[in-house]
């Protein structure tokens, strides 16, 4: 069952590459003159994106790129990793009618693309290069893991998906996607059942 999946899903180069494909999709719906709402759940929808995708890299990732290479391109991304944070946290305190909201989710937008730029170029293919042999079994891992950090958020992911949506069927569809992803997980044994979490609906 596990060769079996590691060939379905995607590997970890391109699961990361899926990532910094929503993420940047993501940016280019946001609009300062978009509904309150509107950029309320862009905001939260992209900021998880990018904790969940930050956090996987961490775990799995890089770890396995530094185990065969010395490589100092890991030790910047952890760094831009930190300065996401940061701004993900100001913006979490903030709300869309700050003045300074729309240009400080213009800053994480420019330094995320600086830094999918800088893995897409250096790090991924290096990570193809050395790692080649693994990448199907790190992808799975990601692909369980990710699983384990969405669920307890299930509800919160959808709620901000459905915020920003306002009539998008592509954001409609990620939804749609995100829980059918959490089903075929819990039925093929690699998600345990959620806890229920009744207040944070």
């Amino acid at each position: 069952m596990t060769s079996f999946l590691s060939r379905l899903l995607p590997s970890a180069t391109n699961m990361i590459r899926l990532d910094h494909t929503h993420v940047l999709s993501t940016f280019h719906q946001y609009k300062a003159s978009a509904p309150v709402r509107v950029k309320k759940g862009l905001v939260n929808t992209m900021c998880t994106a990018l904790e969940v995708h930050a956090q996987l890299e961490e775990e799995i990732f890089y770890p396995a790129v530094r185990s065969v290479t010395q490589s100092e391109l890991i030790a910047k991304s952890l760094d831009e990793h930190h300065e996401m944070r940061r701004l993900i946290g100001l913006l979490r305190q903030m709300e869309p009618e700050a003045r300074d909201y729309d240009e400080t989710v213009a800053t994480l937008m420019r330094d995320v693309m600086h830094h999918v730029a800088d893995e897409e170029t250096l790090v991924l293919p290096e990570a193809e290069r050395l790692l080649a042999d693994r990448l199907g079994e790190l992808g799975m891992q990601m692909t369980k893991r990710r699983l384990q950090l969405v669920a307890p958020r299930s509800g919160e992911i959808a709620l901000d998906m459905g915020r920003a949506a306002s009539g998008n069927s592509l954001a409609l569809t990620v939804v749609g996607l995100t829980a059918v992803g959490l089903l075929v997980a819990r039925r093929t044994g690699h998600l345990g059942r959620p806890k229920r979490n009744l207040g944070r609906l």
